[in-house]
C-alpha cells in the first residue's frame, strides 16, 4: 500500500502575498493576521493614491507607512523592491506611488550606504513614463529632502527626459503652473540630448529660453508642431474661431499641438459645438470619456458622437490607454445621455479582460459596508465600493454558475442574468452598515467549488472566527484586498488561501494559476 504517494501528497500551489502568523486585530475588531513586509508593501502600494485619506487611516499615516516600508525593502531587498517599482508605474498604472517610491528608495540607499542590486538611477529612470513625472520626482525630493539632489537622481532623471521630450510634450506639460518648468529640469540635472535624436538639441535650447525669456523665445524651424502652434498663438483673438470653424479646421489644431484644455483659453470663450467637434479628433480615448457631458453640453452632432463612441469602445483604445475599469462607471454615472451607455459597457468590458470564466461553481462576496464608501482620491467620486461591485458582478458574469452577494452588517444574494449589463446590476447594490463576512461566509457557503472576497479586509470580530475558517481548507478562498490596511482577514500563502490586490483586474489571472496546481508569483516575476 502507498504510504507517502498518495492524492493527498500533492503540494499545494502557493501566492506570494504571506501572512506571518502573528495576530492583530482589524480597524473593526476581527482578528486579523500579520502579513510579511513584502505582502504588506505589495497590497498597500497597488491600492495607494497617495495622501488621500481612507476610512480608518490618514493620508498621512498611510504615506508613512508606506515610506517606511520602501525604505527598509530597498536595503535589505532591492531586486524586489525595483522590481515592484517598475511595475507599479507600468501595468499597475499608478503614478505617484511610483514616484514617491522610487525617491524614497534612493534615499534609503543612499543613507545605508547600500551597494549592488538595481542601480538608483535605473530605478528613478523606470518610474518615470510622461514627461511631467520628472518635475514630479524633483519636485518631492526637494519638498522632502531638500535642494542637494543627488547625482543618481539627477542622472536617472536626465534618462528620462531625453526619452520623453518632444515638441508636442513641451506645449502639454511645461506650463506656467508647474514648479519645475523644462527648462528648469534641464538645468538641473544637465540633460544633454539623445544622440539619435538630432532635434533634441534645438528642442531643449527652445526649453530653456521660453522659461528665461519667454517674450523673445523662437520655437526651431525644424518642429513643425512648434512652429504651427506659434502662428495659432499670434492670430488676433478676433480671428481664432474662424479658424476653427474653417474647413481644415481640425486638421490645424491637430498640427499645432492644441490641446482641448488649452483651445478654450486660446479662443477667450466657450467651448460651443464646433470647438468641440474641432478638437474631438486628435484628443485622447480618456480624454474622450472623460468629456461625454461636455459633449452633449454643447450639442455635438449624432455623426461626431458616433465616432466617439466608437474610439471609446474599441478594444485596442481600452487598452492603451490603461485606465482603471472604475474609470468608465464614473463617466457612466456622469454622462446624462443615453447615447453613451453601450459604448461605455463595451468598453468596461474590454478593461475586464483578464476576467477568467471559472469553472464549475463560485460564490462571490462583494463589500459594501460603511468603510469602502469613501472616495478614491480627493478629485475623484468613485469609491472602493464600487469598485469592488465591479470586479465581483465581471466575475459572476465570467463564471459558469456563481452566486453574487453583497454584504455589510446583513448580506443579500444580487440577482443577474447571463449576458446582462454590468453597469445596469451595479444599481442593485446598496450601502449595508457594518462589516459581518464572518456571518456574511457562513450564511451563503453552500459547497462552492471556490470562494472569492472583494474587501477591506477589515471585518468584525465573531465568535466563529475569521472568514476563510467558515470554508472547508480543501476549497479555495481567494481574497481581494482593495485597500492595503496592515492586518488581512485570515491567512494567505499557502493552504488554498490566496490573497491578492489592485484596483485593476490583473489580480484575476493568478486565479486558474492556482487552480491548475502552479504556483502564482509576483506579477513582474510571472
Amino acid at each position: 500500500m502507498a504510504r507517502f504517494n498518495t492524492k493527498a501528497a500533492r503540494a499545494q500551489p502557493t501566492s506570494r502575498v504571506t501572512s506571518t502568523g502573528r495576530i492583530l486585530r482589524t480597524f473593526q475588531g476581527g482578528r486579523g493576521r500579520e502579513r510579511d513586509a513584502r505582502s504588506e508593501l505589495f497590497l498597500l502600494a497597488v491600492a495607494n493614491f497617495v495622501s488621500q485619506q481612507t476610512f480608518y487611516e490618514t493620508g498621512g499615516d498611510r504615506d508613512d507607512r508606506f515610506a517606511t516600508l520602501v525604505r527598509e525593502l530597498a536595503v535589505t531587498d532591492p531586486e524586489w523592491t525595483a522590481g515592484l517599482l517598475g511595475w507599479l508605474r507600468g501595468e499597475g498604472n499608478l503614478r505617484t506611488a511610483s514616484v514617491v517610491g522610487a525617491a524614497e528608495y534612493v534615499k534609503a540607499r543612499l543613507d545605508a550606504g547600500a551597494t549592488g542590486g538595481p542601480s538608483n538611477r535605473q530605478v528613478v529612470d523606470s518610474v518615470l513614463r510622461r514627461p511631467d513625472e520628472p518635475g514630479e520626482l524633483l519636485a518631492y525630493w526637494t519638498a522632502t529632502y531638500g535642494r542637494n539632489v543627488p547625482k543618481p537622481v539627477k542622472r536617472g532623471v536626465a534618462d528620462a527626459v531625453r526619452r520623453l521630450y518632444s515638441g508636442k510634450s513641451l506645449l502639454k506639460y511645461d506650463t506656467a503652473a508647474k514648479g519645475y518648468r523644462f527648462g528648469d529640469i534641464l538645468n538641473l540635472v544637465h540633460a544633454s540630448p539623445d544622440p539619435d535624436k538630432p532635434w533634441q538639441g534645438e528642442l531643449f535650447r527652445y526649453a530653456l529660453d521660453r522659461r528665461h525669456n519667454p517674450d523673445t523665445a523662437v520655437p526651431p524651424a525644424s518642429n513643425r508642431t512648434l512652429v504651427a502652434h506659434r502662428e495659432l498663438m499670434a492670430l488676433p483673438v478676433a480671428e481664432r474661431r474662424a479658424v476653427v470653424t474653417s474647413a481644415g479646421g481640425a486638421e490645424r489644431l491637430a498640427a499645432a499641438g492644441m490641446t482641448w484644455e488649452a483651445l478654450a483659453g486660446w479662443l477667450q470663450g466657450p467651448m460651443d459645438k464646433a470647438a468641440w467637434e474641432a478638437v474631438i479628433p486628435s484628443m485622447g480615448a480618456m480624454a474622450l470619456v472623460r468629456n461625454l457631458r461636455n459633449f452633449d453640453q454643447a450639442g455635438v452632432s449624432d455623426e461626431v458622437a458616433a465616432q466617439v463612441a466608437a474610439r471609446i469602445s474599441d478594444p485596442a483604445e481600452v487598452a492603451r490607454s490603461r485606465q482603471f475599469p472604475f474609470r468608465y462607471l464614473a463617466a457612466y454615472q456622469h454622462a446624462p445621455s443615453l447615447r453613451w451607455a453601450y459604448p461605455l459597457e463595451q468598453a468596461l468590458g474590454h478593461s475586464l479582460a483578464n476576467v477568467p470564466a471559472l469553472p464549475g461553481r463560485t460564490l462571490v462576496l462583494v463589500d459594501r459596508s460603511g468603510s469602502m464608501w469613501r472616495p478614491l482620491s480627493d478629485r475623484s467620486q468613485l469609491n472602493r465600493a464600487d469598485a469592488a461591485a465591479i470586479f465581483g458582478t465581471a466575475l459572476a458574469l465570467r463564471a459558469e454558475n456563481a452566486d453574487l452577494v453583497q454584504f455589510g452588517t446583513t448580506s443579500a444574494e444580487v440577482r443577474f442574468r447571463k449576458g446582462e449589463s454590468v453597469l445596469k446590476i451595479l444599481e442593485r447594490f446598496g450601502n449595508l452598515g457594518g462589516t459581518d463576512t464572518t456571518g456574511a461566509v457562513r450564511r451563503h457557503y453552500r459547497k462552492h467549488d471556490r470562494v472569492l472576497v472583494v474587501t477591506d479586509e477589515q471585518y468584525a470580530y465573531s465568535h466563529y472566527g475569521d472568514p476563510t475558517e467558515q470554508v472547508p481548507a480543501d476549497v479555495p478562498v481567494y481574497t481581494w484586498n482593495l485597500a492595503g490596511y496592515r492586518a488581512g482577514h485570515g491567512p494567505s500563502g499557502k493552504a488554498n488561501r490566496h490573497t491578492f490586490g489592485g484596483l485593476s483586474d490583473a489580480a484575476f489571472r493568478m486565479v486558474p494559476l492556482l487552480e491548475s496546481a502552479r504556483d502564482a508569483d509576483w506579477p513582474w516575476a510571472a
